[in-house]
């Protein structure tokens, strides 16, 4: 395959507590005040998109982009128990109208990551009741949903299973990549995914409706494929079995994770002293891409692949064109290889807050926090052009980034 398929979907993604600012009513704002937090630094007013929205749709549009994948704010939406917003559900309503202006077709996922302050004070998704109140909060956006054409209803479910781990051991519980979900939690999360899925389905015919899973391109030594299997199972398949029969598939990785075995317990390798890491100290690896999808693939059988997230953290603009090449040549040897892939969104559009930090920069576009002042990056307008022909250049020089042939 030389050329992506008509129709393909060329976004970026962002999430609202990352990028709008002041989400004052949201369980990270408070855990980013308290005084043992492990952030380093609270979120504030992040990158002022929710009064810059525009500016940065007019960025993806003017840059060649089709797709933009933004989430709304629940804690924004619903501030207090039973208390719907309508001014809350007005923005969001115009967010979406104005991407749609723009000719943006707009992913929305209803749930990334942050929760209002009341439902994490109830017991979040471990608390009787959980999953009703997350429906109850779906009917509620119902309404503004009318042309969209894509839902995401959860983010990256198995990292919120996991997030009592990650808030009991700080950042250093992710050096071992994803900690043990816990199993009570990824119950109410499933159940959630369904019911959501159900109503919006019913509601909305048209609406394709899916989850994006953090999904590591897992490569396991031979002699450690049994451990391995419940490893990755629990971490990953489970979550990504839950959408078999959903409308689609949404596949997030930024690197692999490389298991082997010792004493029949699984281990993660570390990767190679003289590995190439990112400035989340990853190992800097874009070939990840290609391996997750197949991953995915072969856990929901039918159902179509969306890369919903994928980039990699650094301050050096060429290398994160070089990065999106391979993990984009990745994907078309998968999608040779007969995997259904329906689109790819980069993380992130902005650089934004990065859950504690503002080290880490992803994002196409860099934003000066004092003045909010956006300046895109060569990387836009690199990707916008591969949107804009459906082709991969053949090779980016290494001294500007630019591609190469077509």
């Amino acid at each position: 395959m030389t050329r992506f398929p008509q129709g393909f979907l060329w976004g970026a993604s962002t999430s609202a507590h990352q990028t709008e600012g002041g989400n004052v009513t949201s369980d990270w704002w408070y855990l980013e005040h308290k005084p043992d937090t492990f952030c380093q630094e609270p979120s504030g007013d992040a990158v002022d998109s929710y009064h810059r929205w525009g500016e940065d749709m007019d960025l993806m549009a003017e840059a060649g982009l089709t797709d933009y994948r933004f989430s709304i704010e629940w804690a924004r939406i619903e501030p207090i128990e039973g208390a719907f917003s309508l001014a809350a559900l007005h923005h969001y309503r115009r967010m979406i109208e104005g991407a749609l202006r723009r000719g943006l077709r707009p992913m929305i996922t209803l749930h990334h990551f942050s929760n209002p302050l009341w439902f994490s004070a109830r017991g979040s998704w471990n608390a009787p009741g959980a999953v009703d109140r997350f429906t109850r909060y779906v009917r509620n956006v119902l309404g503004i949903l009318h042309g969209v054409g894509h839902v995401c209803t959860i983010n990256e479910p198995n990292m919120v299973a996991a997030f009592r781990a990650i808030a009991e051991r700080g950042p250093e519980a992710l050096n071992d990549g994803i900690p043990e979900p816990d199993p009570d939690c990824a119950e109410a999360l499933i159940e959630a995914h369904h019911q959501a899925r159900r109503i919006l389905n019913e509601a909305c015919p048209d609406l394709q409706v899916g989850w994006s899973v953090a999904v590591q391109d897992f490569q396991v030594e031979t002699d450690a494929e049994q451990e391995a299997a419940e490893y990755v199972r629990r971490r990953q398949t489970v979550f990504l079995e839950a959408a078999r029969g959903d409308d689609w598939i949404g596949v997030q990785t930024y690197t692999r994770a490389r298991l082997g075995a010792e004493a029949g317990q699984v281990v993660r390798r570390s990767p190679d002293a003289s590995a190439e890491r990112t400035l989340t100290g990853w190992e800097y690896y874009p070939a990840a891409l290609g391996g997750a999808v197949r991953q995915a693939a072969s856990a929901v059988g039918t159902v179509p692949v969306i890369v919903t997230e994928n980039g990699v953290a650094t301050g050096d603009d060429t290398r994160r064109i070089r990065y999106t090449h391979a993990a984009l040549t990745a994907l078309l040897e998968a999608m040779d290889d007969g995997i259904d892939v329906r689109g790819y969104f980069h993380w992130s559009l902005l650089d934004n807050y990065e859950w504690g930090s503002w080290e880490p920069t992803f994002g196409l576009v860099a934003v000066d926090r004092t003045t909010f002042v956006r300046s895109p990056k060569a990387s836009l307008a690199w990707l916008g052009s591969v949107a804009r022909s459906g082709r991969l250049p053949q090779a980016v020089d290494a001294a500007t980034g630019a591609g190469e042939g077509s």
